[in-house]
C-alpha cells in the first residue's frame, strides 16, 4: 500500500491488542449479535435525514460514541504501518443460516460452529450483514458493496471482518442469500439452508487491523477490525438487487485520532 511503513511487529501489537480487545461499554447491545444493534425501546435511527449518522449521537444517552467516541468505524485505510502480523486463524464451516431485512441492512444469522482466533481469543461468528457502497474506503476510494462478519468472544467482545465486494463475475455465493432477500422488514427471518461463509472471503488474505467500533447505533467501541485488502466479485445485477433496498445503508469515514493502523505484508 503507497504510504505504508514497516515497524517492528511487537511494539504496534501490543498497543493494537490493548485497544482492540477493551470491553465493549454497552455489552447488552454486544449480546444481542454485536452490529448492527438496534433495541425496540431506542428511537428509530437511518442513513439520512433527522435520524441519519450526523444526528445519531443525538437522539439518546444510548448513542452518544456515535457523536463523542473517539475510535469510530469505519476509517479511510490509508497511511498503514505495515507489522509482520502473521495468517488469519479463521474457522468457518456449513451452518444453518437465516436472513433477515431489518430496515438499515440485509443481515444473515449464523448458528454456531464458525469461529476466528485474533491475538490468542476466540471469537464466534454470530452474523454477516452488508453496506451499499462499502463503509470503509482504501486511499478514499470507495467499493461497490462491504460485508461485515460479527464474532464475539466468551467475555463480550466483539471482533468485525469486513470485505470488500467489486462487480466483476456473478459470485455464487451470494445466490442462496438473495433468492430469500426480504423485500420488505417486519417479516420472519427466511432460512437460506447450510451455507458456508468462508465463500464469501477473497482467496488473497493480505488484511488491514486496528481498534474501533460499531457502525451503527449505538456505536459501542473496542472492536477489533480486520479489513481484506483485496475484495470479492459480485455481478452488476447482484449489486443493483441489493442497492434496490438499500440505496445507501454506509456510514461516513470517523476520524483516525491517532490510532494505530496496520496492514500485513
Amino acid at each position: 500500500m503507497p504510504g505504508s511503513t514497516l515497524l517492528n511487529r511487537r511494539t504496534l501489537l501490543r498497543h493494537l491488542t490493548a485497544g482492540g480487545v477493551a470491553a465493549c461499554p454497552i455489552c447488552s447491545a454486544i449480546a444481542r449479535a454485536g452490529e448492527p444493534a438496534r433495541d425496540n425501546a431506542s428511537p428509530p435511527w437511518s442513513y439520512h435525514g433527522d435520524n441519519g449518522p450526523e444526528h445519531w449521537g443525538e437522539l439518546t444517552p444510548e448513542f452518544r460514541s456515535c457523536s463523542l467516541g473517539l475510535e469510530q468505524t469505519p476509517i479511510d485505510l490509508d497511511g498503514a504501518i505495515r507489522a509482520e502480523m502473521g495468517q488469519l486463524d479463521i474457522s468457518y464451516s456449513k451452518v444453518p443460516v437465516h436472513v433477515v431485512n431489518d430496515g438499515n441492512t440485509i443481515q444473515a444469522s449464523c448458528g454456531p460452529g464458525c469461529h476466528t482466533n485474533i491475538a490468542g481469543t476466540r471469537y464466534d461468528l454470530v452474523q454477516f450483514h452488508f453496506h451499499h457502497p462499502s463503509e470503509h474506503l482504501v486511499s478514499g476510494k470507495a467499493f461497490q458493496m462491504e460485508c461485515h462478519f460479527i464474532h464475539k468472544s466468551a467475555t463480550g467482545t466483539v471482533a468485525a471482518v469486513a470485505v470488500f465486494v467489486t462487480p466483476g463475475s456473478a459470485n455464487p455465493a451470494l445466490t442462496p442469500l438473495w433468492d430469500v432477500m426480504p423485500i420488505k422488514t417486519g417479516g420472519e427471518a427466511a432460512p437460506a439452508g447450510m451455507f458456508d461463509p468462508a465463500a464469501l472471503l477473497p482467496e488473497a488474505r493480505s488484511y488491514f487491523r486496528y481498534a474501533g467500533s460499531l457502525t451503527s447505533p449505538p456505536c459501542s467501541e473496542g472492536v477489533t477490525w480486520i479489513v481484506f485488502a483485496s475484495p470479492i466479485e459480485a455481478s452488476t445485477a447482484q449489486i443493483a438487487q441489493f442497492a434496490a433496498l438499500f440505496m445507501n445503508n454506509a456510514r461516513p469515514v470517523q476520524g483516525r485520532n491517532r490510532r494505530f493502523l496496520l496492514e500485513s505484508f
